[in-house]
């Protein structure tokens, strides 16, 4: 009996093994560093003519708030080990599926953000690069306030999600 407990501790062992590594594994696919303690996200400007005025606000606080529950990383205002900073590039309204009459029955709309990101660890890391966000669909005859309060929610989810698998998953 003593035997059997020391081959299944020894191949607990085994099977675990691999999951030990240079970085800090969780369920969310981050790999972040053990020394990286702590990250900083700048305000993001609006550089887009169009979108809510509050737009960069809510964008920046989704952000900070999406490392905050994904990562064990402190938020800092400054100088932290990861930085992100950046702008909303631009806001498009654009028709799609025309109809008979040259109308659109159906508008998309795209969210872009432009993001610099600085590992003060790892140099390598580092990178310039806009995200869109998939086309999100409204109808016609829905006004964009409506769009906006139905839509960005999701929109910002999905930009937030990309960037964070960008800068902590490695992928």
């Amino acid at each position: 009996m003593g035997s059997k407990l020391f081959v299944k501790s020894g191949l607990l062992f085994v099977l675990l093994l691999p999951l030990q590594g240079c970085g800090v594994y969780s369920f969310t696919g981050a790999n972040i560093d053990p020394e990286i303690k702590t990250v900083s996200i700048a305000n993001f400007f609006n550089e887009a003519t169009l979108g809510p005025p509050d737009l960069s606000q809510r964008f920046t606080e989704s952000l900070k708030e999406f490392f905050q529950n994904n990562t064990n990383l402190r938020l800092v205002p400054s100088n932290g080990d990861l930085q992100l900073e950046g702008s909303i590039s631009s806001y498009e309204v654009t028709p799609a599926a025309p109809t008979a009459d040259n109308r659109a029955a159906l508008n998309q709309l795209v969210v872009r953000v432009k993001v610099k990101y600085v590992n003060t660890f790892n140099e390598k890391d580092n990178f310039e690069t806009v995200f869109a966000s998939p086309p999100a669909t409204f109808p016609q005859t829905e006004s964009l306030q409506v769009a906006e309060q139905n839509l960005l929610p999701d929109i910002l989810k999905q930009l937030n999600i990309d960037i964070f698998n960008k800068t902590v998953t490695n992928w």
